[in-house]
């Protein structure tokens, strides 16, 4: 089971259509997955004659949980109006993209104005397409949609799979009157006491296996007191189902994956963005050890994201010889807003709009230096 429960963790979800061998090994653990995944987590599986998908809504919202490939907001609804373009469409069947274009022009609000003769609409819009292909949505027929980037006459051909229906996830209840994004998450736990029993239980597993790392001062504390006493428990729970350990410290916890784990994405990943993240860690946590930071009670470093930056070009200034052509020569500003877009999305800082910054224990637990031989580096501060 452990394999196919980590592939529908990791995925958005199985085609049959596209792994085929994996589908039906799914389909065939869907008993021992299905009592995990209910008991534990709290996600329903959805199996069908199309597609195996585990419903991962997670206990806490984070920076990282987005489509990664979307700029703007307007992918965001070019993407909800594609689904309700294809909610009536049965599988195999075939349409052109300005039949979507002319939907989707009909259907954004009033206020928002969509021209595809302008050049960014449909480069937007033409990142919908391809996320909905690459997800398994869509399939192309015919034709490139470089053309309709080059002319809004351009065409393409594409053909329903019917995943489409199983993108969003069913409600419960009415969300029309939903005001803010916390109501959708409220909505999870309608009739139920959040703060005992299953529900607690769910979403403590959820923030283990969907986010970095879990926190105390960072969402329900209660959720954190439940570790306090049932930490032990629950990491023979996860160490029989997966290759990794649980870590439980004062304010933190963190689900640390072993060599056969394969769970969704991983830090550190095999790229130079990870080495950067890494190099920048160490030497946080060597301002930190050395006095400059002071270190809450919850383990965390609240700080001037001005004295953060300094620290990042500290990093690129010392170790930038060592980073490939493209880092090393991107200039200061655009260097820091990347590392730290990427520090937030995997959960090591956090900022509050008010030129603060706050750096979360996860930083600690992880350091990355060049050898001992390597000429550059961090110089003693006189």
């Amino acid at each position: 089971m452990r394999e196919e429960l980590e592939a529908l963790i990791s995925r958005r979800w199985i085609l049959k259509d596209l792994d085929k061998e994996l589908y039906y090994r799914v389909r065939d653990a869907s008993g021992e997955i299905r009592r995990f995944a209910t008991e534990k987590m709290g996600c329903s599986l959805i199996e069908n004659s199309l597609l195996v998908k585990l419903e991962k809504i997670p206990a806490k919202a984070e920076p990282g949980m987005g489509i990664m490939e979307f700029t703007s907001r307007e992918e965001y609804a070019f993407l909800c109006i594609l689904l309700m373009f294809l909610e009536d469409k049965e599988p195999g069947n075939q349409f052109v993209l300005s039949q979507v274009t002319e939907y989707v022009e009909a259907n954004m609000p009033a206020k928002t104005k969509v021209d595809w003769t302008v050049y960014t609409h449909r480069r937007r819009m033409i990142k919908v397409m391809r996320f909905a292909v690459s997800q398994g949505m869509l399939l192309v027929t015919d034709g490139s949609d470089e053309d309709f980037m080059d002319s809004d006459s351009g065409e393409v051909l594409y053909e329903n799979t019917g995943a489409s229906r199983y993108f969003m996830r069913i409600f419960s209840s009415d969300i029309m009157g939903y005001t803010k994004p916390e109501d959708f998450a409220d909505s999870d736990w309608f009739g139920i006491d959040e703060e005992r029993g299953i529900a607690r239980r769910h979403r403590v597993y959820k923030r283990l296996l969907l986010s970095p790392g879990m926190y105390r001062n960072d969402g329900s504390t209660e959720d954190f007191e439940y570790l306090k006493y049932y930490g032990h428990r629950l990491a023979q729970d996860l160490e029989d189902v997966f290759d990794c350990r649980l870590d439980i410290y004062k304010g933190s916890a963190f689900f640390v994956m072993g060599q056969d784990c394969s769970l969704g994405e991983t830090f550190p990943q095999n790229n130079v963005l990870s080495d950067i993240l890494l190099l920048c860690a160490g030497q946080i946590r060597r301002k930190a050890e050395e006095g400059g930071w002071q270190i809450a009670e919850d383990e965390t470093i609240l700080t001037d994201a001005l004295e953060l930056e300094r620290v990042l070009k500290n990093v690129k200034s010392a170790f930038g010889s060592g980073f490939t052509k493209n880092y090393r020569e991107m200039p200061e500003g655009e260097f820091v807003r990347t590392i730290m877009e990427a520090m937030e999305i995997w959960g090591f800082i956090r900022t509050d709009g008010e030129g603060r910054i706050r750096i979360y224990p996860i930083v600690a637990r992880i350091s990355g230096e060049y050898p001992k031989d390597y000429a550059g580096g961090i110089k003693d501060e006189q």
